[in-house]
């Protein structure tokens, strides 16, 4: 059986990728949210964690990071060798897991995004030193049905969260700023968001299936003389890099701060 400790949106984004919710529970406390999810998905849903960790043998953590202690001591004395722990839980390194959920349980570590919702994400995995190899691929199929995953150690967990966990954001942030300079030359605001959305998830979709070289690629929209060089000569200021690379750089910095 898979359980969930917790079942928020990115719980609901691994559960609605599954085939199948007839081998699940999750534990959810808050009473509309379980009812939610029993009406909506179909899935069972009970309030006691501890239920969770009496029947399921692999267990998604997905609470918040303030609440991981406290669900780590109502389950500890329950969890077995037998069992595998998958923290999606920003900030808890596998030690700090292993020092909250005791020495039985197998461990890995994700990093997800909220793409995951959209069956779109990207996860970075890190098993525990001693977790078995089938346990990580059992991981691993689950979260390839709701995007890509990458298995990495754990160092690089701090990188993985300033790129891909936060980035999300980021292009969206990007995708406002040319939402706004459509509106700026005259487009009605929705318009404006449909072409800049569309054309990120087009380009990304492209870039992704042809496997094209990203300079290469650039190089050849920018027809010499034409609309894209224009756009591009501003575009294409050194500042502009330096701020994306300063962006990152401060996520990773609080990643590891947060650590």
């Amino acid at each position: 059986m898979i359980g969930f400790f917790g079942a928020g949106k990115m719980a609901e984004g691994i559960l609605s990728a599954m085939p199948s919710v007839d081998d699940v529970l999750m534990a959810e406390k808050n009473a509309a949210r379980a009812e939610d999810l029993r009406t909506r998905l179909g899935v069972p849903v009970t309030g006691d964690v501890r239920e969770v960790a009496k029947k399921a043998d692999l267990i998604f953590l997905t609470v918040r990071p303030q609440d991981t202690d406290a669900v780590a001591e109502e389950v500890r004395p329950l969890l077995t060798e037998a069992q595998t722990l998958v923290s999606i839980v920003a900030g808890k390194t596998l030690a700090k897991l292993r020092a909250a959920f005791g020495p039985r349980v197998h461990l890995v570590r994700v990093m997800p995004n909220l793409a995951l919702r959209a069956k779109a994400g990207m996860c970075a995995i890190c098993p525990g030193a001693h977790t078995p190899t089938e346990a990580v691929a059992r991981v691993k199929r689950i979260l390839d049905a709701a995007g890509e995953t990458v298995v990495l150690e754990e160092k690089a967990f701090d990188a993985v969260t300033a790129l891909s966990g936060s980035g999300p954001a980021y292009f969206a942030y990007m995708e406002e700023a040319m939402a706004e300079g459509g509106v700026q030359l005259g487009l009605p605001p929705p318009v404006a968001r449909l072409l800049a959305e569309q054309t990120m998830y087009g380009t990304a979709k492209f870039l992704r299936e042809s496997g094209v070289e990203l300079k290469a690629f650039i190089a050849g929209v920018c027809t010499k003389g034409g609309t894209t060089a224009a756009g591009m000569e501003r575009l294409q200021n050194p500042e502009f890099k330096r701020i994306v690379a300063e962006t990152l750089a401060a996520a990773a910095k609080r990643s590891e701060e947060l650590a």
